[in-house]
């Protein structure tokens, strides 16, 4: 728990110390971010308001892990062990930092032109899927010295489910779909100040806690396996809260400056790095299905920007009076301070529910 504690905490401190750096500096660069005129409220007086704030998160992060990992080596035998870097890691870090390297080409493509028009949508999406494939083959054939891997050739609840075996290049395709659906979810939820951050940050909580909580029950534990028939097969639990705990943190600190009136966004290099990263948590921690509960506010806000779509290409009507979810509430009178509080809450149900879920499954197991 210290690891995981220091961690949490060295990402908060330079989070919130180094936001306003990177707003000073993104300032001067005239690093603005360009805004469509689209009749909403929201966009007035944001014009300008420096973008690529995601980068301050993932740096945090970045050096929050290597705290987390130097106070591992205070910790007695049993943690020692894990004290170096994993495969689990790289693949977590590597999407939050390859996935925010997409983003920040399109950020900074948007702030040379001058215009919101960026990387073409063809472009990002080609971009996570060479990220996804190439992370997704890494998770499911690099194994550990006990054989268990990141990611499963099963689909998952709240463990493997057994009999949904998709096979290797199944489970590549599948960790690609979540991957680049859980991406760009936070990028379209990513438009109010605030909102997309809030609601990362609750999520990442919730897997923090769910690592944790696999690595007091973990099967790889000779300990507790051998006392108890309910355990769970996971990969290197502690280097997932770890990261997760260090990741929701500096959403955190990023999040006092971010909050409306936004003085910094974190743009796409933050929106794709967070989805990434939250996609890569599902699979890791074996909650695949799960996480679209405890990503609910991502999913609705993503399924409903669908549902726009295929409506209005296939009808000529719109369902919503604008997509993202958060603009047909603007349109409708609610101030931007109404919906971001209310879609948090929204988030916040979801992950409790979604944890309630994962611990009631061990209440039955153990019960």
């Amino acid at each position: 728990m210290r690891a995981v504690i220091v961690a949490a905490a060295v990402a908060f401190i330079i989070s919130l110390l180094g936001t306003p750096v990177a707003i000073r500096v993104f300032t001067a660069l005239k690093a603005g971010q360009p805004i469509r005129s689209l009749g909403l409220a929201s966009s007035d007086g944001k014009r300008g308001t420096p973008a690529m704030g995601g980068v301050v998160f993932i740096v945090a992060t970045l050096f929050a892990y290597v705290a987390g990992h130097l106070a591992l080596t205070t910790l007695p035998d049993r943690q020692i062990a894990q004290a170096k870097p994993t495969m689990t890691a790289l693949v977590l870090l590597g999407l939050f930092v390859f996935c925010g390297a997409v983003g920040f080409v399109d950020d900074l493509l948007k702030v040379r032109q001058k215009n919101s028009d960026g990387l073409s949508a063809k472009g990002k999406l080609l971009g996570q899927v060479i990220i996804g494939t190439g992370f997704g083959i890494a998770a499911l054939y690099v194994a550990s010295t006990n054989g268990q891997t990141v990611a499963s050739e099963h689909i998952s609840f709240i463990q493997d489910i057994s009999w949904l075996n998709v096979g290797k290049v199944g489970s590549v395709m599948m960790f690609v779909f979540v991957i680049t659906a859980m991406s760009n979810g936070v990028n379209l939820t990513d438009g109010l100040d605030g909102l997309a951050t809030g609601a990362s940050m609750l999520v990442l909580g919730a897997y923090a806690l769910i690592g944790y909580w696999q690595y007091r029950h973990w099967c790889a534990d000779d300990t507790y396996a051998r006392a108890n028939d309910y355990c769970y097969q996971v990969r290197d639990p502690l280097e997932i809260s770890m990261i997760a705990a260090a990741a929701a943190c500096a959403c955190l600190g990023f999040l006092w400056w971010n909050t409306s009136p936004a003085r910094i966004f974190m743009g796409d290099v933050g929106a794709l790095g967070l989805g990434a990263l939250i996609g890569g948590l599902a699979v890791a921690t074996r909650t695949t299905l799960l996480s679209i509960l405890i990503g609910g506010l991502f999913v609705i806000i993503t399924v409903t920007w669908v549902i726009q779509i295929v409506s209005f290409k296939t009808t000529g009507k719109r369902v919503f009076r604008m997509v993202p979810l958060h603009h047909h509430f603007e349109l409708a009178g609610w101030s931007e301070v109404n919906i971001v509080v209310r879609f948090w809450t929204i988030a916040g149900v979801c992950v409790a529910a979604g944890l309630g879920l994962f611990y009631s499954d061990f209440l039955t197991a153990v019960g």
